[in-house]
């Protein structure tokens, strides 16, 4: 029986690691972006919404067929980032505005009506559950089973070197944009008095009510702040991946940035930065180590499940609405 497959390659990672670090926190910065709509709708209903990864999918489309609608298509252009600054904001304001009003819609549509009713956790669950697969087959019936075409935006540039290893002028853009967002979104949440609302929320519903918190309208704040997030989210991983756009596109990232915010504290804001990070990390290891990139998913899980035996709560453990400024 040939057991090649469950050999450690350590010269491989060791030759490979700095390329993998690099390429991991790329995609961790993005499963952190996606992370951060999980945590906070989970720090505010302790609901897990599983729709939230085709809320990232529907802006990834957003991106594509605005960079498509301005010219960009499969081959690498020759300009770099700066020059096409423009249509790379606005890229980004459809896709975060798509992904925001999808959540919006989803909020009002799907769990507004069952808090009416006052219905239990698992009917929740449930219609998230629901929620996700109508949205999938929906963009299914629109676009069909096919990757839209590929879009790249810009031809990477070398920045600087590290040990050998070229890190270039898209990974520093994915990284430093996504780190700001992440930053932003935590300030917002403790220090503006809206943060105040939705932590408030988060740590007891009713009394916040009570001292004049409108929780409807707090409720669909964060809706719309997971989804402008996972618009911007959208916007790296087309330029990151620029064939990856397809209907059930969103579903495996999105499992990806719930572990994410699993393993760095659900709901906790900068858990879920810590997390999607790590997450990438791990993924890139782990295929490298394994020799075989269908493994990538399989040590991000199994990592995720031995740091919740050993701490269930995640990593940073305190939830959002116990946060101080």
């Amino acid at each position: 029986m040939d057991d090649s497959w469950i050999s450690f390659d350590i010269p491989s990672l060791m030759q490979n690691f700095w390329s993998a670090t690099f390429d991991g926190l790329t995609f961790g910065a993005i499963y952190g972006l996606v992370a951060l709509g999980y945590t906070l709708v989970y720090g505010v209903l302790n609901l897990i919404n599983f729709a939230h990864s085709e809320v990232f999918i529907i802006g990834c489309y957003g991106v594509v067929f605005t960079l498509t609608s301005l010219g960009f298509g499969p081959n690498v252009p020759t300009l770099g980032p700066l020059a096409i600054i423009g249509d790379l904001l606005l890229a980004l304001i459809v896709g975060m505005i798509a992904s925001a009003v999808t959540a919006l819609a989803l909020e009002r549509v799907a769990y507004r009506p069952l808090r009416k009713r006052n219905a239990p956790r698992l009917a929740f669950l449930i219609t998230a559950i629901g929620a996700s697969f109508a949205i999938q087959y929906g963009i299914f019936l629109v676009r069909g089973a096919s990757p839209e075409p590929a879009v790249t935006m810009f031809q990477p540039t070398p920045i600087f070197d590290v040990f050998g290893t070229i890190v270039d002028s898209q990974q520093i853009i994915i990284v430093i944009a996504a780190i700001i967002l992440m930053v932003a979104t935590d300030q917002f949440i403790r220090r503006s008095r809206t943060g105040r609302g939705i932590r408030a929320v988060a740590q007891d519903p009713d009394t916040a009510t009570l001292m004049g918190v409108d929780r409807e309208r707090i409720i669909m704040t964060t809706f719309v702040i997971g989804g402008l997030l996972a618009g911007a989210g959208a916007l790296f991983y087309v330029m990151k991946v620029p064939s990856g756009v397809f209907y059930a596109g969103g579903f495996v990232l999105g499992i990806k940035a719930f572990a994410a915010a699993v393993l760095g504290g659900i709901g906790n804001v900068r858990g879920a930065l810590l997390g999607g990070l790590l997450l990438g990390l791990i993924g890139n290891y782990g295929q490298i180590l394994l020799g075989n990139s269908q493994w990538t998913d399989v040590v991000a899980f199994v990592v995720l499940v031995l740091v919740l035996l050993l701490k269930p709560t995640g990593i940073l453990g305190t939830s959002m609405g116990r946060a101080r400024a």
